[in-house]
């Protein structure tokens, strides 16, 4: 997939952007609060039709304005097609080719997005729910139907909690089987996720440490002693029996204690919790591991790389695992986008072929190379 032509109306601080990017390196620079990450946000929208940073979609329109847009001109396996999203005050509408899009299916073919920003090395010191919302992203990249899938799941799990902190008397007859079903769908999507992701991660964080280094292990936690093995049909009893085991609990707290939306993702370094017990330099080679695992993993499976946003995490980074990733996405054959407010921490990464641009009050301008 490659983005040829990209339109952005009234989004965030960037009231009118058209770009043509560079089929490799496009690079952003300007100084921090300019717009160079809502540039990037609203690549991320366009591709995902979620937000990468708002709680709320209506964050995304410019103040004063009702509605943002944005549009591009992409080719990608089905040739050359233009994917716009509009954001407004009852949500938001995808279109292709001009047609609103209703089933989403045929507009996520051939699209994917994979973003990097410098919370994203928070990865591994923080806590759980930042590292589920990396394998929920990852899911669907790789499965666009997850979207769908993880709605329900949510629907379910608010429609269970209300009902938890009202007292219902039907709330296990009621709730119980949706959240269970939908539960067990999204265990099975992440735990395929991860045993496709964990030999990459290991490979991947071998080759940025070097000799020596420690074996990397992904693995998959559900909560509340709940086994992630066997059937889809099989979680969901685990699951339901779970859910009676926690019941009175749960009606005291007024929330769900076990589920999907409590799980966890583990990192260890030899069998030891990276959390606790690696070092801010190996924890930082694991979320780069955990990166490069995902983008490889898309080009098996999709048979080509995604489109990288690169949200000024090289200025994040040492110099010796900027330099392994700037190397990287140099041999990747995909296009990149990338951000700084230092020209020079992107220069490994710049080929004849690259894009510069300056990003300054929401304005965006070429650069000459």
């Amino acid at each position: 997939m490659r983005l040829v032509q990209l339109s952005i109306r009234d989004f965030r601080n960037l009231a009118a952007v058209d770009l043509a990017p560079s089929p490799r390196a496009t690079i952003l620079l300007g100084e921090n609060g300019q717009g160079k990450t809502n540039l990037l946000e609203a690549i991320y929208l366009l591709t995902t039709l979620k937000p990468l940073r708002a709680v709320r979609l209506a964050e995304l329109v410019r103040f004063g304005e009702e509605r943002a847009q944005v549009a591009a001109d992409f080719d990608g396996p089905g040739g050359l097609r233009r994917a716009a999203v509009e954001v407004q005050a009852g949500g938001r509408t995808a279109f292709l080719d001009g047609k609103p899009q209703e089933r989403l299916d045929t507009y996520f073919d051939g699209l994917a997005a994979v973003c990097f920003a410098p919370d994203d090395l928070l990865l591994v010191k923080a806590g759980p729910e930042g590292r589920r919302r990396f394998l929920d992203r990852a899911a669907f990249n790789r499965w666009p139907a997850v979207l769908g899938e993880a709605r329900d799941f949510v629907r379910a799990l608010r429609a269970r909690n209300a009902a938890l902190r009202t007292a219902s008397l039907e709330v296990d007859a009621s709730f119980r089987g949706p959240l269970v079903r939908a539960g067990a769908r999204l265990l099975v999507r992440r735990r395929a996720l991860v045993a496709e992701l964990a030999p990459r991660v290991a490979a991947a964080f071998a080759e940025i440490s070097g000799p020596g280094a420690p074996a990397a292990v992904l693995a998959y936690r559900p909560a509340a002693g709940v086994r992630a093995e066997g059937s889809e049909d099989e979680l969901a009893a685990r699951l339901a029996a779970a859910l009676e085991e926690r019941l009175h609990r749960d009606r005291e707290r007024g929330y769900t204690s076990a589920g999907p939306h409590m799980d966890d993702l583990v990192l260890s370094l030899d069998g030891r919790g990276a959390r606790l017990y690696g070092s801010q330099g190996q924890q930082r080679a694991l979320v780069l591991a955990l990166k490069i695992a995902e983008i490889e993993n898309l080009r098996a499976a999709l048979g080509r790389p995604p489109l990288l946003l690169l949200d000024d995490v090289s200025s994040e980074l040492d110099p010796a695992k900027n330099g392994y990733l700037l190397g990287y996405l140099a041999a990747l054959p995909a296009q990149v986008f990338l951000t700084s407010t230092d020209r020079r921490l992107l220069e490994p990464a710049a080929g004849p072929d690259s894009a510069f641009f300056q990003v300054a009050n929401g304005a965006v301008q070429p650069l000459v190379s």
